[in-house]
């Protein structure tokens, strides 16, 4: 199947209530070493880029790596930006090619931020591309973005006015989850997730998920959760594999970098199937 819309790779996510890793990479690395567990998991995939990996490496080169190493991929991946304020950079994106955005104007009064959305779902759909939207901000700072304070939850009536009004693809609600590590065991508002799918059928993003247990993947999962964002679990086993390598290397006296990087994306290899089969992806690939 190789590239493909968001939706095309949710949508039968959504109907068999698996969920499919929405993974924040960082380098080409990373983006090589995630495609390449996903094609081992057999499983679909949706690679995620911060607005602090875009403006680091920039749109094109950025584009043109994700371009190179999907080529003649088998199974469906997408390539969306992640939590993304600023409408240039979307406009940005979605120029070059990205398959869908998260607008992220959570900040802004609901009724502003339903307006923007409605613009922005315009503008991506004249490119072929998905929303994502959300109108509470997700608790936690992320590659430079977000707050530790706990927004205020928006009551359904108010969440189905804007599903309705704008169209998104993917709605991400806040349900007690929060960005980076958790310091504390989160409670999750599990029955909110229900409430918002089974009024309006749309695939929900789980954002947060790096620490979530278990039982917990799988009860959201089966809500309705077809996109599970992780980025934090990604960052900590790569710069872990990268650390305990160095460390070794320092211990031998030998510098190698190429066997720095295999190490590294062995590790995250394993990271990404073992998501794919805590998550039912595993095997949905296609072939």
């Amino acid at each position: 199947m190789g590239v493909a819309p968001l939706n095309e790779i949710l949508g039968p996510a959504f109907q068999a209530r698996y969920g499919v890793p929405a993974i924040n990479i960082f380098n080409d690395l990373t983006i090589e070493a995630v495609l390449a567990g996903a094609v081992e998991a057999n499983s679909p995939v949706i690679l995620q880029t911060s607005v602090k990996t875009v403006r680091s490496i920039g749109t094109r080169v950025l584009f043109d790596m994700w371009s190179s190493l999907t080529r003649g991929i088998e199974v469906p991946v997408t390539l969306h930006l992640d939590h993304c304020p600023d409408r240039g950079v979307i406009t940005e994106c979605l120029k070059a090619g990205w398959n869908s955005v998260l607008f992220d104007a959570s900040s802004l009064p609901v009724e502003e931020n339903q307006r923007q959305t409605i613009e922005v779902v315009a503008e991506a759909r004249s490119y072929g591309a998905q929303v994502e939207g959300e109108i509470e901000a997700i608790t936690g700072v992320e590659d430079d973005h977000g707050s530790d304070e706990v927004s205020q939850q928006q009551s359904l009536e108010t969440v189905l006015g804007y599903l309705d009004a704008t169209g998104i693809d993917v709605f991400a609600p806040s349900i007690g989850n929060a960005h980076g590590t958790y310091k504390t065991a989160p409670v999750l508002d599990m029955g909110r997730v229900t409430e918002i799918v089974e009024a309006r059928n749309i695939p929900i993003a789980l954002h947060g998920g790096s620490g979530l247990s278990q039982e917990q993947f799988a009860d959201l999962i089966s809500r309705g959760c077809a996109k599970v964002n992780i980025s934090t679990a990604l960052k900590e086993t790569y710069m872990q594999s990268s650390l305990a390598f160095l460390k070794q290397a320092e211990r031998d006296n030998k510098w190698d970098p190429p066997s720095l990087f295999k190490h590294a994306r062995t590790d995250v290899i394993t990271m990404v199937k073992e998501l794919a089969e805590q998550f039912g992806s595993a095997g949905k690939g296609g072939h």
